[in-house]
């Protein structure tokens, strides 16, 4: 994701690629001077299910768990039909100002610009980027757990389930801040072929373990398989939770539920793929389809399954709250998939932020030899290797930063709930549905616009509610917590 659209090639250079590949006619070339791309409503599904499924998926059975078996598979599908809708609309919105014959729009936020003004731009890129660097947070977060559970893991099967096995995150988030210090100094690391692939296979791997422990372990007779409403409420001294921490818990798996389901900040660039005839915006609707359609059958598996496993207990984490024990092997494996592919997800969601402050800086400082000038080193058995001193210093920073943040609130499902809260409302529901608005001209309180402003709103205050829902878990955990220790 880039923060602004590529230019477009002159009529000259158009002439000379065409020459150069004989296709007189423009047979290898877009309307916009791109070389023809070549996606199809199969590759386009398959990006939306990868950038759809991740680590997300682990706190499912848990956000069924805070509502119960009514409540809980309707807001899983309430969600899907949310998501499904509002990227309808803005399939809609990659051309402009026409859908299908407009000028192209590269990013999301190229759309934005195009049919909402610059003013927009600047709110989208705030929301954009701090989303961005929230995810950074959550995503060591997450790596951390996962390696430390493999350590556990380890220790329950030499020690026994009963052992205490306490260990602490310090050391291992440190080593994750290390290896992207390094990673993070390799130029357009998120561009590297063979990275999504490797992404979801990691993914899906991990997933389908958590479903088939899960499955396995519902199977069994000899616990609770859940309730009508979830978690119950009672006396806080007997185990139960109180009514308070009941709707903080729900708000929270709200926010947990649309952390899962975020992918349409990257919709734009997908579509960006596709070959045309037919429009770009007909096969994109089919692949949205195609791709929700089998997120949420998946989501729905693994949320209600390890409903049906754990009850009202459902760890907060599906392959780090030690429902699990064995295979132990079996539990490692889904664990190290974790962290290989947040390795590189980390990369992925940063490198276009590192991008965006890279090339402010260039702009408002093009004398600065800090900034522009690159130093050579030359490595033994790796050739030379270009090091620029602000990437080395912002790019060390931030990493060091995200570090720092997760080390003071390392917890899983409150930092996915509020960076899925504040995602939802503006990236997936309000910034979609005001462009479709202004594309299609609807006019102000006719039906359609009083429709999609209800939606709009009460998706504000989903949001509202999975935020305020999600601080309130992250004071209560600060209470009982005290950082480097186990």
């Amino acid at each position: 994701m880039s923060s602004g659209s590529q230019a477009i090639p002159n009529t000259r250079s158009v002439t000379t690629i065409c020459f150069v590949l004989h296709c007189g006619d423009g047979l290898f070339l877009d309307d916009d001077g791109k070389t023809r791309r070549r996606g199809t409503v199969w590759t386009a599904s398959a990006h939306v299910i990868t950038a759809v499924i991740g680590s997300g998926v682990l706190s499912l059975a848990w956000s069924v768990a805070q509502m119960g078996w009514v409540v809980g598979p309707t807001v899983l599908l309430l969600f899907a039909l949310v998501t499904y809708y509002t990227a309808l609309l803005l399939t809609d919105c990659y051309r402009y100002p026409d859908p299908v014959s407009g000028k192209r729009n590269y990013t999301y936020m190229d759309a934005v610009q195009a049919n909402l003004g610059p003013r927009q731009v600047f709110i989208c890129g705030l929301v954009q980027y701090s989303n961005l660097l929230g995810t950074a947070i959550g995503y060591t977060i997450t790596a951390t757990i996962s390696m430390v559970a493999i350590k556990r893991s380890d220790c329950f099967h030499a020690d026994g389930d009963s052992a205490p096995c306490r260990e602490s995150n310090f050391i291992y988030m440190v080593f994750f801040g290390i290896v992207q210090v390094i990673l993070s100094q390799i130029p357009n690391f998120d561009r590297i072929w063979w990275l999504s692939i490797v992404a979801a296979i990691m993914s899906f791997s991990y997933s389908t373990i958590g479903l088939g422990l899960g499955l396995g372990k519902a199977s069994e007779g000899d616990h609770s398989h859940g309730t009508l409403t979830g978690v119950e409420v009672g006396d806080h001294s007997l185990g139960f939770a109180t009514r308070a921490q009941k709707i903080w818990d729900v708000c929270n798996a709200l926010g947990n539920i649309a952390f899962a389901y975020s992918f349409s900040m990257i919709l734009i660039e997908i579509q960006d793929t596709l070959k045309a005839p037919p429009a770009e915006n007909k096969t994109m609707k089919r692949a949205t389809l195609i791709g929700i359609l089998t997120t949420t059958m998946f989501y729905m598996s693994v949320g209600c399954v390890g409903y049906a496993a754990f009850g009202d207990a459902a760890p907060g984490n599906l392959l780090t709250g030690f429902g699990f024990y064995n295979p132990y092997w079996l539990v490692d494996f889904a664990n190290a998939c974790i962290v290989v592919h947040l390795v590189g997800a980390y990369q992925v969601y940063t490198q276009p932020l590192f991008a965006f402050v890279e090339d402010s800086m260039s702009r408002k400082f093009p004398k600065s030899n800090f900034i522009h000038k690159e130093l050579e080193m030359n490595l033994p058995l790796g050739g030379p290797l270009h090091i620029n001193l602000f990437r080395l210093v912002w790019r060390t920073s931030f990493v060091t930063f995200t570090t720092l943040v997760s080390l003071m609130v390392p917890f899983f499902n409150d930092v996915l709930g509020l960076i899925g809260a504040c995602a939802f409302w503006p990236l997936t529901v309000y910034f979609p549905v005001q462009m479709y608005i202004m594309q299609q001209s609807i006019q102000r309180w006719s039906s359609t616009w009083l429709a999609l402003q209800t939606l709009n709103t009460v998706c504000f205050f989903v949001s509202l509610a999975a935020a305020v829902g999600s601080i309130a878990g992250i004071l209560t955990d600060l209470k009982h917590y005290t950082p480097f220790k186990s």
